[in-house]
């Protein structure tokens, strides 16, 4: 693709009234997911275990963190078109972090499976108050950085937070033995998150001017010669419908989230089957998180230079961890484990930097309430299916899971995403 150098310069210019430039906004933001990663990541890192040792069986493990998942992409629907309605993008995300940030070291002292259930739905619904105006806001200042550059660096360090958090419960698990004090550490980093968000909205109150600067830069075209004086072009209507092709694209992504374990299943196989004790599960978990980072670097880039179908790689990885991750020994369960982090990390990357190609600046906030309501609704099914699947028949589970992948193969050939904006060189 070509470069418009202009339109680089521009968009780096820190004196357009950004007061940081794009690519440092997404480093920053990204470290503000960093620790907020350290705080969840580290709790969902011993979900299935912690539900498990208050009674959950595995059936209840596979609800409560598929509830939690659709818990965390539900309410977007609500909070995303609420964020474009308003303009207010800041508010959301820091109060949506605030929320998380407090439920993660109560969940270490709940003493009964309801009120741990509660919480871990609760730290999800944080992250639905937040993540259409975040997404939104970063979304922005990829357009001067690229699409799946940007959303995949920030996703690395994010996936950076989501690597030291398990490991920080881990060893404080094995030192302790408990819940309260491997959960309660993470309530430093957590305060840490909230600090810098408040210090990156005082450096940078308006993000979207980042991408008004990278269309504002091209020289404006010579008006005709006229005897007549220009007429006033008509305003378009904010409210447009969303494209076609996010539609097709949301039927896709429900068909292979709908197939997509989650890692309380995984965690809760490893625990049953004496493969790993409860302190290493969340090591393991680190693991997955860094393969997360690596794949969503890897298809970040590729989607710069190949657009959508890129995400073959999401069914054909998810496809993959059932037959691995439930088998009855230690190698295979953990490369099933570690292809399900590649897979998270191409979902928490490339596929929301998709919906910023296909939906314009004024929709797309809502856009991404949509499309999260899509998601989590799907992993809410996938969740309760395997989860269910698993107490009947492994094999069973694994053929279910194949064809669901399958048929979301089939369903992203049917997108077609129109012209794509140049990525900056």
């Amino acid at each position: 693709m070509g470069t418009d150098p202009a339109a680089r310069r521009a968009a780096e210019q820190a004196g357009d009234g950004t007061g940081m430039r794009p690519w440092r906004f997404v480093v920053w933001f990204g470290i503000v997911s960093l620790l907020a990663d350290f705080v969840y990541e580290g709790a969902r890192s011993v979900t299935g275990p912690l539900l498990a040792s208050l009674g959950a069986s595995a059936t209840l493990v596979g609800v409560v963190t598929g509830a939690g998942e659709a818990a965390a992409l539900l309410p977007r629907l609500l909070f995303g078109p609420l964020a474009d309605r308003t303009g207010r993008f800041w508010a959301p995300a820091i109060g949506g972090y605030a929320l998380t940030v407090a439920a993660v070291p109560l969940l270490g002292v709940a003493g009964s499976l309801g009120a741990a259930s509660t919480l871990v739905i609760a730290e999800r619904v944080g992250k639905a108050v937040r993540s259409p105006a975040k997404d939104t806001l970063l979304s922005h200042a990829t357009a001067a950085t690229g699409r799946g550059r940007g959303f995949a660096v920030h996703e690395a360090l994010d996936q950076v937070g989501a690597v030291i958090g398990p490991l920080t419960v881990a060893a404080v698990l094995a030192a302790t033995g408990g819940y309260g004090p491997a959960l309660g550490v993470l309530a430093a980093p957590g305060v840490a998150a909230l600090l810098l968000l408040r210090w990156l909205r005082s450096r940078v109150p308006d993000p979207s001017r980042y991408e008004s600067a990278r269309y504002e830069s091209a020289p404006p075209a010579r008006p005709p010669v006229t005897s007549a004086p220009p007429q006033p072009q008509p305003q378009a209507p904010v409210r447009r419908p969303l494209p076609r092709a996010f539609w097709a694209y949301a039927a896709f992504t429900a068909a292979t989230m709908t197939g997509f374990t989650t890692y309380g299943v995984l965690s809760f196989h490893l625990v049953r089957h004496h493969l790993l004790t409860a302190s290493a599960v969340p090591v393991l978990y680190a693991g997955t998180m860094l393969a997360g980072a690596l794949a969503s670097l890897a298809t970040g880039w590729l989607y710069d230079r190949i657009g959508p179908r890129t995400l073959v790689a999401l069914p054909v990885l998810a496809a993959a961890v059932p037959p691995l991750g439930f088998a009855d020994a230690v190698a295979p369960a953990a490369i099933g484990a570690l292809l399900w982090g590649a897979a998270l990390g191409v979902q928490e990357s490339t596929l929301r930097a998709v919906v910023a190609d296909l939906v314009p600046a004024p929709r797309r906030a809502t856009a991404y309430g949509v499309f999260a309501a899509v998601v989590g609704l799907a992993m809410l099914a996938g969740g309760a299916l395997t989860g269910a699947l698993y107490a009947v028949s492994v094999p069973a589970l694994v053929v279910t899971v194949a064809a669901v992948q399958a048929a979301a193969l089939a369903l992203l050939a049917t997108v077609r995403p129109g012209r794509r904006p140049v990525t900056p060189g």
